[in-house]
């Protein structure tokens, strides 16, 4: 009885090349001018931005409100300074999280296709394992017969 043929996993580790490491091509993929968006986009979102501008706020209104008028530099109800400061900050870090945000985007695609590609190669490593599992069994099956078959003529011979 021949047996079937399959693939060992020497042969599909040949088969498939090794995954790069998605984080060391996006590094290497980067210009200076992403990496600083990047840095940019994750900075403006961290919880120190947003103290830093809520403190900024509050000193800037507190006391353009609270002081004496004759100190004040932006006066109250208009705060005028302080919206086109704010707009100013805000039109210039928008296209740039913008940017980051895309680049953290095309990281993720790169990551999700690594993943898939390594759980392809796992399925197909699995596969393999299982059919061979599967072949393993059915020698196992044989042999067995054949013992309980020469078990028998032993018996049956005086």
């Amino acid at each position: 009885m021949r047996h079937p043929v399959v693939e060992s996993l020497q042969q599909l580790r040949e088969r498939h090349k090794k995954p790069l490491n998605p984080n060391v091509q996006v590094q290497n993929s980067m210009s200076k001018l992403d990496r600083f968006a990047l840095s940019i986009t994750n900075k403006v979102g961290s919880m120190g931005f947003f103290l830093i501008i809520l403190t900024w706020t509050v000193c800037w209104l507190g006391w353009n409100t609270l002081a004496p008028k004759e100190m004040t530099f932006d006066p109250f109800p208009a705060f005028v300074l302080w919206l086109f400061i704010s707009n100013m900050i805000q039109i210039f870090l928008m296209p740039l999280i913008m940017i980051g945000q895309n680049l953290q985007s095309q990281h993720a695609e790169i990551r999700a296709e690594s993943d898939f590609l390594i759980n392809t190669k796992a399925e197909q490593e699995i596969e393999t394992i299982l059919m061979h599992l599967e072949n393993q069994n059915q020698l196992i099956l044989q042999l067995m017969d054949k013992i309980e078959r020469a078990e028998g003529k032993t018996k049956d011979q005086p």
